[in-house]
């Protein structure tokens, strides 16, 4: 019976830990693609079966660059989430590196300020201003 208990313990945790990474892919996904979009990249969904099929078999939510008559895009697939495909110039590609650059600024100004938050400093001595 206790090696039952113990097993089912663990299958528990695991699962808590495989649907927490879960969540932290899919809201990884969701900001790349808000900034995808924000940048210029335009989203086109697969419409057509053969367009599902191409798309399941392009690399996965990574940026790969493809020339196109002597100009190269950046694709990004979504097979899993959106079923889409975002297509960005080389503006667009620069653009959402811009912005990726200044989201992750952004966040580890956030953590710094969560980590130094409980400083020790006493800031009702600080009330004027």
């Amino acid at each position: 019976m206790r090696t039952i208990s113990k097993s089912l313990g663990m299958a528990l945790c695991i699962i808590v830990l495989f649907s927490g990474c879960t969540v932290i892919e899919k809201q990884d996904t969701i900001a790349t693609e808000r900034l995808l979009a924000a940048a210029g990249f335009k989203m086109q969904f697969a419409d057509t079966a053969e367009q599902t099929d191409q798309l399941k078999n392009a690399a996965q939510r990574t940026l790969v660059p493809k020339r196109l008559r002597d100009k190269v895009y950046y694709i990004y697939a979504d097979a899993l989430a959106c079923q889409c495909l975002y297509v960005g110039s080389e503006q667009a590609y620069q653009r959402y590196q811009q912005l990726a650059l200044k989201k992750q600024i952004a966040n580890g100004k956030v953590m710094a300020a969560e980590r130094y938050e409980d400083s020790g400093i006493s800031w009702d001595a600080w009330e004027d201003w």
